[in-house]
């Protein structure tokens, strides 16, 4: 079998890496984007042949903070924030595991982890209390530290921190980005750890014709969270996978004493008709595409109304604390949410609930990204909306 599966990967690395280049002229051009001028991509790797980018972003007005003084707190969002959005309980969440796909090495991981979660009074998440793992995908550390992939990283953790505190996490580290090679082969291993009932991604690439050869890694009974990506109306995978719960971004307007007084498409938010994926069952109905259409859902992922997260990997333009964005921060969030849900059925596919319960999200009616504006409904800026509570997560 693991000679079956060894074939297979690589005829899609093949087939991937050779359509890459010659498939360019089909793919749609990568829109403005969102953020403004306040923003910057943490990965800027994104024409590599096969090589997946994450899609964190980072705001550039605000200055990082090394540290904080007693009772001081950081700039952006805390957990508290994201309960209050997306009413959520406090607690919950407990003995459910997710398991985030990453490339490279990320030294820090577990310090940096526990100094957000200590600034937000969240319980310890550790080694020794059997909460964290790290595990390397191919039973060996990656080779390479890389400051971008490290802040993807530590926003995957935290984001899943804030929406689930009681959640435990494992971070499965790739040794590099090649998606075929590296990254799919990091989600088997994800599949595989005892206790995982969800698996984020905060990665993509462009669609390709060969896209579909891969779909079959994303196994019913377990929750895939995956960025829709930060371009603009544009589609990615893997989010654009039938088998993966696509996840768009939102900003949430705040007033001025930072209350949430209403939430709108965010500039940035990836989306449409795949280029290649069929019309899944679930979206019939709802989608206005014939093929498979993203996002399916959303949460805050505009880096002005980000995260606060914390990093300290060396290289980084910044260090400490600083505020995140991207569908890298609204796909973890989801994660957690779903976590908080409860366990998906050994035979379902999770990304069909909200589908099933579309009045349990909050429908976003403004924004607009790309070609596409939210309004009411399904859309292709934030799909069926973001979530209200927990029900629509669940069967």
């Amino acid at each position: 079998m693991r000679r079956r599966l060894i074939s297979s990967l690589v005829a899609a690395a093949v087939a991937l890496a050779g359509l890459a280049a010659g498939s360019a002229a089909a793919q749609p051009q990568p829109g403005p984007g969102g953020g403004g001028p306040t923003s910057r991509r943490v990965c800027t790797d994104r024409h590599t042949a096969g090589k997946a980018y994450c899609l964190a972003r980072v705001r550039t007005d605000l200055p990082a903070r090394p540290g904080l003084l007693p009772g001081q707190q950081p700039a952006g969002l805390s957990p508290r924030d994201i309960q209050r959005a997306y009413q959520l309980p406090p607690v919950g969440g407990l003995g459910r595991r997710i398991a985030i796909v990453v490339a490279n090495d990320y030294p820090e991981a577990e310090a940096d982890l526990a100094v957000y979660r200590n600034q937000f009074h969240l319980p310890p998440c550790t080694t020794a209390n059997g909460c964290f793992q790290k595990v390397y995908s191919t039973g060996v550390k990656p080779g390479t530290v890389d400051p971008s992939w490290a802040l993807e990283a530590a926003l995957d953790m935290q984001a899943v921190s804030a929406s689930c505190p009681l959640c435990s996490i494992t971070l499965v580290e790739a040794p590099t980005a090649f998606i075929v090679s590296s990254l799919i082969p990091a989600v088997d291993v994800a599949n595989s750890l005892p206790g995982v009932t969800g698996v984020n991604g905060s990665w993509a690439i462009p669609e390709q014709p060969a896209e579909g050869s891969l779909d079959s890694h994303f196994l019913p009974g377990i929750v895939y969270t995956f960025g829709s990506g930060d371009d603009g109306g544009v589609p990615v995978y893997p989010s654009s996978s039938p088998n993966v719960t696509s996840v768009g971004g939102t900003r949430l307007n705040l007033d001025s004493r930072g209350r949430i007084v209403s939430e709108s498409g965010w500039a940035g938010s990836g989306g449409g008709c795949s280029l290649y994926e069929p019309l899944p069952a679930f979206q019939q109905g709802f989608s206005p595409c014939a093929t498979r259409s993203t996002p399916d859902v959303s949460a805050v992922a505009d880096p002005d109304s980000g995260l606060a997260i914390y990093v300290s990997t060396p290289g980084n333009p910044t260090i400490g604390w600083q505020v995140g964005g991207g569908t890298s921060q609204s796909a973890p969030l989801v994660a957690g949410m779903y976590a908080l849900a409860g366990r998906p059925g050994p035979n379902d596919r999770p990304n069909t609930y909200p589908y099933a319960h579309p009045r349990n999200f909050h429908d976003i009616v403004t924004g607009c990204a790309g070609a596409f504006c939210a309004h009411p409904g399904y859309d292709l800026v934030t799909g069926i909306g973001t979530p209200r509570g927990l029900r629509g997560l669940r069967r």
